[in-house]
């Protein structure tokens, strides 16, 4: 399969830009954009409320197979939102979609179920948002691209690192400006530890979740309480372990800063070292290289010991002949090898939005950075420009950390032919490139969408 192939609906995609802007709805004519949220769990409630702090949109649909967890979720919204009305209820994301009613979805679902419903939602003609991974597997990746090119969709990834405050002074007034010099190495790294060894027994599922719904495409597993609400990032059924979780961000953060594509090769080794005998199947331990030519950028994680740098232990350490630049959520330092080194810590807006202290599970750290992620977002809506976090960036990042996850379980390093989009010479790894998926769904294509 060709790159041109699911890539060259461009120029058809310009044309419904210009004609057919939101079938369904437009934010250039309304200004209260009518939102649906799919996945009200953690992060989907974190998501959407920093948007309606931003914004006078009305949320008029939200979707979930646990329904319990729904009807906690439209009650906050309902709470929170100007008109005070409750959100129309879905237990299927197509029931919802149909209604064909909405001018942006918000996707935050567990990774295995991000590609079918953002797929559905830009044919129903509304803009998305979309957590990352993008994906699971690197087809999926590539036909979400084809299908929000060929609709003429805005998507946003919430790799939110783009929208960072302090990083996106960083990237400005360090990277950009050459302050670091010639970069020849970055690494980035997660050491937080995580407790991998409980081990309770599989149990009917609660009366309020669809078990069936809920696994969707991914392979039938009993259900465990390891698994839902939170805990699905521990299994490679359903995403792509600290890998897919953690890398992603550093990973595109330093792609965003320093302009770089897909890696020319990908190499990674590890496994579970720590706690071998417990239902989680992520690796504990993994070091990934992508390769770039004179630029090498390594990922390390392990979910036991301590980080070298406490200040920093999720982040990511660009290293330039003319100085050194650590930057992290939390904050960045740059040391130049000549002059007064600098540091930033994030930026918090709780005298502006005083919610944030009291909103339970939410990342204090994290609200200004997807706030910002949503106003960019809500702007092109409106321009019909291509986001900071635009689907293709998300496709690249995703891909290069499964392609790593791959690498690891093939055992050897993977050359990744960009101009047609598969791993050169392999076609053992080209086949893994598209997971099976369980019946009755059906993997989407880039050529079907």
């Amino acid at each position: 399969m060709h790159r041109r192939r699911f890539l060259r609906t461009g120029a058809a995609a310009a044309a419904l830009t210009v004609s057919g802007l939101h079938r369904y709805g437009s934010v250039l004519a309304d200004t209260h954009p009518r939102v649906g949220l799919i996945g009200s769990g953690w992060y989907g409630k974190s998501a959407l409320f920093r948007l309606l702090q931003v914004a006078p949109v009305e949320v008029v649909s939200l979707c979930d197979v646990d329904s319990a967890m729904l009807k906690e979720a439209a009650e906050m919204v309902a709470a929170r939102q100007a008109s005070k009305k409750v959100p129309r209820t879905y237990g299927d994301y197509r029931t919802m979609l149909a209604e064909r009613d909405l001018d942006l979805v918000l996707v935050s679902t567990p990774d295995h179920w991000h590609a079918l419903p953002m797929i559905e939602a830009v044919r129903s003609g509304t803009d998305v948002w979309v957590e990352k991974p993008i994906s699971v597997d690197v087809v999926e990746g590539q036909a979400m691209l084809a299908a929000a090119r060929r609709h003429g969709r805005v998507v946003q990834v919430n790799t939110q690192r783009r929208s960072t405050p302090h990083l996106v002074e960083a990237r400005r007034e360090i990277v950009q400006a050459g302050r670091l010099g010639k970069v020849g190495l970055v690494e980035i790294y997660s050491y937080y530890p995580v407790r991998n060894d409980p081990n309770p027994p599989d149990v009917p599922p609660p009366p309020a979740l669809d078990w069936e719904f809920w696994t969707g495409p991914a392979p039938m597993r009993p259900y465990n309480e390891l698994v839902h609400p939170r805990g699905w990032r521990a299994f490679m059924e359903y995403g792509n372990g600290t890998v897919g979780d953690m890398c992603i961000h550093m990973l595109d953060m330093v792609r965003w800063m320093m302009g770089l594509g897909m890696p020319r090769r990908i190499s990674s080794t590890g496994g579970r070292y720590r706690w071998p005998g417990t239902k989680v199947n992520i690796s504990d331990t993994q070091t990934a290289t992508f390769d770039y030519g004179e630029l090498q950028v390594v990922w390390t994680h392990r979910h036991w010991g301590s980080a070298p740098d406490p200040r920093y232990p999720w982040a990511a350490t660009l290293y330039g002949d003319e100085g050194t630049l650590k930057a992290s959520v939390m904050g960045y330092d740059f040391v130049p090898q000549k002059g007064e080194p600098i540091r930033r810590d994030v930026t918090y807006e709780l005298d502006e939005f005083p919610e944030d202290r009291t909103e339970d599970g939410l990342e204090r750290h994290v609200a200004p950075a997807i706030r910002a992620h949503m106003k960019n977002l809500l702007e092109c809506m409106r321009t019909r420009e291509r986001p900071v976090a635009d689907i293709e960036e998300g496709y690249r990042s995703s891909a290069a950390c499964i392609l790593a996850n791959l690498s690891m379980k093939l055992g050897r390093s993977l050359e990744w032919d960009e101009a047609n989009a598969r791993v050169a010479g392999d076609e053992e790894a080209n086949r893994l490139l598209r997971r099976t998926y369980r019946a009755p769904w059906v993997h989407p294509e880039p050529t079907d969408v």
